[in-house]
């Protein structure tokens, strides 16, 4: 049995963006738990599970996707309504790059038969 590419990037791939964002909000722009979890549509305690790496752990993004999450956070900070947009802009770079196949290769060995996606080859 096999689950989607999707399932696997709302298990590992979504939490590790939502961590870093938090850490972003929190640490550099300065924004409380409260109102770092609004804007990414999670609680306060997310975002302190997050910020103590309690959550999120399975998967390590690339430091090119970290970088463009401090871009993000930066103008999601001046106009919060732009987080959904972001959140789906670092989506499709991971996409594109390929960066989920390793995750979905790991934690999804069985759909190897199904995807010819590198790094399957």
């Amino acid at each position: 049995m096999y689950v989607l590419p999707q399932e696997i990037e709302v298990w590992y791939i979504i939490p590790a963006i939502r961590k870093e964002f938090a850490k972003q909000f929190v640490k550099e722009h300065k924004l409380s738990y409260e109102k770092a979890g609004n804007i990414l549509g999670i609680s306060k305690a997310a975002v302190s599970q997050y910020i103590s790496n309690k959550r999120a752990n399975k998967f390590t993004l690339p430091e090119t996707i970290k970088k463009e999450i401090q871009k993000s956070s930066k103008v999601i900070a001046k106009d919060h309504k732009q987080a959904v947009f972001e959140i789906l802009r670092i989506l499709d770079i991971i996409k594109k790059k390929k960066y989920a196949c390793g995750v979905c290769r790991r934690y999804n060995p069985e759909i190897k038969q199904y995807c010819d996606c590198n790094p399957f080859c």
